[in-house]
């Protein structure tokens, strides 16, 4: 059984895996993008939206960061919640750091940009930066998925840190295979078809 089929209480915890948004998903934050679910539980859930870029360089707003930034170097719009805020994931090399780091699936975490970025730098392989973040309320991720809002899949290692995020949409359902595949030819307005 596909985590699809599975009802919500036997579905477990999103949290490490992507949610892509469905061609019906047509809400301005959330249409066509790829999420990284960050945490999920009974409390809800909190992702970050990774193929957003915005026009703001890490250096302007984090300074001390722009050593450790990916590219491309910009601050990504994380999503609606909170945009006046930063979050960062960021995947380590090895064992995680004993503070600034909270792991959430294959070494990839959330980073606290609060820490001190030359104890951090030296573990982190990739960090990127978020403004606002993707929030849900109890139930409200689990019924979006049932409602068939967003299609919950496995990401690749490279995807939270890829360097064409405005392709990262089509790439991950085209990765899938089958009916998923064919959704990344969904023409982005199908009224202009």
């Amino acid at each position: 059984m596909g985590v699809m089929d599975e009802l919500p209480e036997e579905r477990g915890s999103l949290a490490g895996r992507l949610l892509v948004a469905a061609p019906v998903l047509n809400d301005p934050n959330f249409a066509r993008t790829a999420v990284f679910v960050a945490e999920h539980s009974a409390d809800g859930a909190l992702g970050v939206v990774l193929n957003r870029p915005s026009q703001t360089d890490v250096a302007e707003v984090l300074p001390l960061w722009d050593v450790a930034v990916s590219s491309p170097q910009v601050v990504f719009v994380g999503g609606p919640v909170s945009p006046e805020g930063a979050l960062a994931l960021g995947r380590i090399f090895g064992t995680p750091p004993e503070f600034g780091f909270q792991p959430v699936v294959d070494g990839f975490g959330v980073v606290d940009l609060d820490g001190d970025p030359t104890l951090l730098a030296p573990h982190l392989a990739a960090l990127r930066v978020y403004a606002g973040y993707a929030g849900w309320g109890p139930g409200q991720l689990d019924g979006e998925v049932d409602e068939g809002a967003w299609y919950v899949v496995t990401g690749a290692p490279d995807d939270v840190f890829c360097r064409r995020p405005d392709l990262l949409w089509r790439d991950v359902l085209r990765r899938q295979g089958g009916d998923l595949a064919l959704v990344s030819t969904f023409p982005a307005d199908p009224t202009l078809n």
